[in-house]
């Protein structure tokens, strides 16, 4: 019976995260965290793994966690999310014309709408036996979304001038995890990632001349794709109290989203970037922890979000289109690396444990590269995070933690019109997230 009704709520659990949307931004368009506990501490756990999402982080981490059963939801809100543009539009008015191609009145600020978001997550860890769990986990691991209404713009027309107009990226992935117990202390682990996503962009159609292959630039339609990828990891106590953990995720390999062949780089491309993570964790008198983590982020690799808009005007011409958006060498969104650190604090309370974290990195979006950015203004550097664990009886535990991101913008030449005009792209962000957990 109870076997039977872990099963039952294992599958309502991971269908509910299979068919809700993931849309999410905020180191780039990852996630700043998974589970509901390491969000309260920033998103910091590489070395320090408490609950059965510990995985998405670190697989290896699984080996100390026990058999559990962890369900979780997040409200998530990335208000506002606008742009401004200020300066001498040059072209006609509205654009889009032959220089400006952005439709907005100098010094008013255009906020997309869709506000929230519900993110739910779902993990199970089994103990197989003293040294070795199985896991399965499923999360979404980022997102982006923006919603510009045309009828806010001049005359209506659109941010582009091509009605309403924005982007929707939705990912999820589905982590199988193994880890092992090489001695009381240390452990490796391996995780099989089967990821979808989904897209959809509309409102684009006016840079059709930029384009190989206009009819699948910007229709409005979802678009899905799916891909695997590996995790690994190694986690360990070196001395007395003091824990290190360390985890590689590859390149997550996705087919192409037909639709958008026109759009991004290689035929519509979009795989999921390399990310690595070196963490540490302190104990602190007999009840705290500090725990800290590096996580780099590598959107040099995917050509779709590293290409710069310059190659529009470098390599899409008549003898060479490999610069054009949908080419080999597609423009794209310009995105730097990203090097995030993380530090969170904790400490029991008689029933209760609670949480405090932060984490910081330079957001990737160059001041060059904000045009095309206003389709995904993903500028937020900081997490300021709080979290709480109430243990109810003797196997259960209710947890929440809440992110506030503050403000963040950058400015730039919008580089169609030859610097005449700037764009300034902004974001804020709060989250809320709270989750159930059994333990057996």
């Amino acid at each position: 019976m109870r076997t039977s009704v872990k099963k039952s709520l294992l599958a309502i659990a991971v269908s509910s995260v299979l068919v809700s949307p993931v849309v999410n931004a905020t180191n780039g368009y990852f996630m700043h965290g998974v589970s509901t506990k390491e969000k309260g501490m920033a998103g910091a756990g590489a070395a320090f793994s408490q609950d059965a999402l510990a995985s998405a982080t670190n697989p290896a981490g699984m080996a100390f966690v026990g058999e559990r059963f962890d369900v979780g939801l997040a409200v998530f809100s990335p208000s506002p999310r606008s742009y401004t543009v200020t300066g001498t539009p040059v072209g006609p008015n509205p654009p889009p014309g032959p220089n400006t191609f952005i439709n907005a009145v100098p010094g008013t600020e255009y906020e997309s709408d869709s506000d929230f978001f519900f993110i739910p997550n779902i993990g199970y860890n089994w103990q197989i036996d003293e040294t070795t769990t199985v896991g399965v986990a499923v999360y979404g691991n980022g997102g982006m979304n923006t919603d510009y209404p045309a009828a806010a713009t001049p005359g209506g027309a659109g941010t582009f001038g091509d009605g309403d107009t924005g982007i929707n990226l939705e990912q999820a992935f589905f982590n199988v995890s193994v880890a092992n117990k090489i001695s009381d202390k240390h452990a490796i682990g391996a995780s099989v990632l089967l990821v979808g996503q989904k897209f959809s962009a509309e409102g684009l159609s006016n840079f059709a001349g930029f384009s190989v292959d206009p009819a699948n630039l910007s229709s409005g339609k979802d678009d899905t794709a799916i891909g695997f990828g590996l995790k690994f990891g190694y986690q360990g106590e070196v001395s007395d109290g003091v824990r290190v953990g360390a985890s590689y995720q590859s390149k997550v390999k996705m087919d192409e989203f037909d639709k958008y062949a026109g759009l991004f780089a290689n035929g519509g491309n979009f795989d999921i970037p390399v990310t690595y993570t070196l963490g540490i964790a302190i104990e602190v008198g007999s009840s705290g922890m500090i725990v800290a983590d590096i996580q780099e982020i590598k959107y040099s690799g995917v050509a779709t979000v590293s290409n710069p808009i310059s190659n529009l005007f470098l390599f899409c011409n008549p003898g060479d289109a490999s610069g054009c958006l949908g080419g080999t060498n597609g423009a794209g969104f310009g995105w730097e690396d990203m090097t995030v650190y993380k530090i969170g604090y904790q400490v029991d309370v008689g029933s209760n444990t609670f949480r405090v974290g932060y984490s910081h990195a330079d957001q990737p979006i160059p001041e060059s590269e904000v045009f095309f950015n206003v389709l995904a203004p993903a500028v937020i550097e900081e997490h300021i995070t709080l979290g709480w664990t109430m243990r109810v009886g003797d196997n259960q535990e209710f947890n929440i933690s809440g992110m506030f991101a503050p403000e963040n913008s950058v400015k730039g030449n919008n580089p169609l019109d030859g610097g005449s005009t700037q764009i300034e792209i902004e974001m804020s962000q709060w989250e809320v997230q709270a989750g159930w957990a059994w333990r057996y």
